[in-house]
């Protein structure tokens, strides 16, 4: 039994550090903005699918992993400017709507690009299972959960060590306040959605050689990290990769000890719950409208 909890742990920490990582795209647009983008699983599947059909063309593995992920950081500075910007000074709502239409067209683009078929990346090295006592894990698994660690220290160091990132986060605060500063309001912006498209587009890449990928599999992928987001907190970036990993460890237990046919239902009802007893998130903190 404990050899069996121990390999739905290995399955939840993996699947749980992409959800980490889409989680924390949300939290950063919505540190910047207070708007929840949800086209974010669609930079998810727009970085696996970008990567699957560079390598059909005969590039190099390492180059269509870089070249992908560039795609898809541009297709978030392209939905800041042509989407996100033109509606400045509209209701959060209103912003958010745009984003699900951003969402469904990328997704409908994807569609007409690359068809129906589900696709695999190779993995980024040997297929050979590895054991740690009775369970087993393969190198992608590490490969995700140690590329999950760097980017999510990275994005740490970002924000406290580096000028720009705290000029987002003095957006985040007050972006009246922020501009009169000196700060380029839109050019935060502008980096916070394409870190956002580059954190989604890493995650796609490292989860399509263990889960595939196709034009739709950034909606379940999306709903998840936004749910990772909600359960460890919408205002906290960190707080977000807690609940991406929390969320994967109770998805994986409950889909290996109760029935894999509940598990996507038992992830959301946790987060409903946490909605109802804790709205602020398990790391989030309590905040108050401001006159």
């Amino acid at each position: 039994m404990l050899d069996q909890i121990l390999q739905f742990l290995i399955t939840g920490i993996t699947i749980g550090s992409t959800y980490a990582l889409v989680g924390l795209g949300f939290a950063i647009i919505y540190n910047a903005s207070s708007v929840v983008n949800f086209a974010q699983g669609e930079f998810v599947m727009i970085g696996a699918m970008s990567a699957v059909w560079l390598l059909a063309t005969g590039m190099p593995y390492p180059l269509a992993l870089v070249i992908a992920v560039l795609v898809t950081t541009c297709v978030g500075f392209a939905l800041n400017r042509f989407a996100i910007r033109p509606a400045r000074g509209a209701t959060v709502i209103t912003t958010i709507i745009i984003t699900i239409g951003a969402a469904i067209f990328l997704r409908g683009a994807a569609l007409l690009i690359w068809g129906k078929d589900i696709f695999a990346l190779p993995h980024f090295s040997s297929e050979e299972a590895l054991h740690v006592g009775a369970a087993t894990l393969l190198p992608q698994n590490l490969w995700v959960m140690g590329i999950t660690a760097v980017m999510v220290l990275a994005v740490r160091w970002f924000f406290d060590r580096t000028l720009m990132g705290k000029a987002i986060l003095a957006c985040a605060c007050n972006q009246g306040t922020a501009s009169l500063m000196g700060i380029n309001v839109g050019l935060m912006m502008l980096v916070s959605y394409g870190l956002s498209a580059f954190l989604g587009a890493v995650a796609g890449i490292l989860v399509a050689p263990i889960a595939f990928t196709s034009y739709d599999a950034g909606i379940m992928l999306g709903l998840k990290g936004f749910s990772a987001a909600i359960l460890g907190g919408m205002g906290s970036s960190m707080g977000a990769v807690a609940g991406g990993l929390l969320l994967g460890v109770l998805e994986s237990l409950s889909a290996g000890l109760i029935s894999s046919g509940y598990k996507d239902a038992i992830a959301f009802t946790i987060v409903l719950l946490v909605l109802i007893l804790k709205p602020s998130g398990l790391f989030g903190r309590k905040t108050a409208d401001r006159v």
